[in-house]
């Protein structure tokens, strides 16, 4: 692992892409390990990973070499984290901002140069796991509190434990289902936010035989973050959770500049 951001190493480094990565691992030590150390098989090493459901030992979580790790305060076992690469924290500004919820924390970026060759000089990224309760909105956080404005990039991506045909458009939903899941889907567009997940491709597969594969695992970027996003994926093998790792790739976007000017006569 120690090669795996040897490219960035350098003082002047310019990233290629941004590679985040998503993943329920269960609580599961084997399965964090697992996800990890398949970064070796993508195109660019990860610069952020957001896990749900994070292994910890009385709230510390587990380390790997070339990554920092962040997540909301006790009490409690926390319910998401974010592990920030060395290379970009060493390159970039990076802060944790919290939401008074375990199920929730954000990590900023920041560039007083700019980020991705736009205007932009900040970044949101941000981990939710929402937890099934017995009261309306009958998740953990609400809505509104998922999907804020900002006038700069944010990406909200994480474990939403929601069904809607959006993202899942062969399965058959429930009333109750779709309204539930109807409710953020419609915060997120208000805002707006557009979902980056591939129709029907599965995110979550159960370990019994019976229930059927299901999209769980959701990304949104906001409208200032869509221009940047090159890719959602789920290049990465199986490391042992009935959830399958996401890829989320951001990108310069395009900037065409205008033609030379050009006048008549000697110069």
């Amino acid at each position: 692992m120690e090669n795996l951001f040897s490219r960035y190493t350098d003082s002047s480094a310019v990233f290629p892409s941004f590679p985040i990565v998503q993943h329920n691992c269960l609580g599961s030590w084997d399965v964090f390990l697992s996800l990890f150390h398949s970064f070796t098989m993508l195109p660019d090493p990860p610069l952020l990973v957001a896990i749900q459901d994070p292994p910890s030992r009385r709230s510390v979580l587990p380390t790997f070499p070339g990554f920092m790790s962040f997540a909301p305060p006790p009490p409690g076992r926390p319910r998401v984290a974010i592990y920030v690469s060395r290379p970009l924290n060493q390159h970039l500004s990076c802060s944790t901002v919290f939401h008074d919820f375990s199920e929730m924390l954000s990590v900023d970026v920041f560039s007083p140069e700019g980020l991705f060759g736009s205007p932009h000089r900040s970044l949101r990224v941000t981990s939710v796991y929402l937890l099934r309760t017995n009261r309306p909105p009958y998740r953990s956080i609400l809505p509104e509190r998922v999907f804020s404005f900002l006038p700069y990039p944010q990406l909200v991506l994480g474990d939403f434990n929601l069904h809607h045909p959006l993202a899942d458009p062969c399965r058959s939903l429930s009333e109750r289902e779709f309204i539930i899941s109807t409710r953020y889907f419609d915060a997120a567009f208000d805002v707006p936010y557009h979902l980056l997940n591939t129709p029907g491709v599965y995110t979550r597969f159960p370990f019994d035989t019976i229930s059927r594969p299901s999209v769980l695992d959701l990304a949104f970027a906001n409208t200032a973050l869509s221009p940047l996003v090159s890719s959602w994926d789920t290049p990465l093998p199986s490391t042992g959770s009935d959830h399958v790792p996401c890829v989320i790739t951001l990108k310069p976007p395009t900037i065409m500049l205008p033609p030379p000017y050009c006048t008549l006569g000697p110069p």
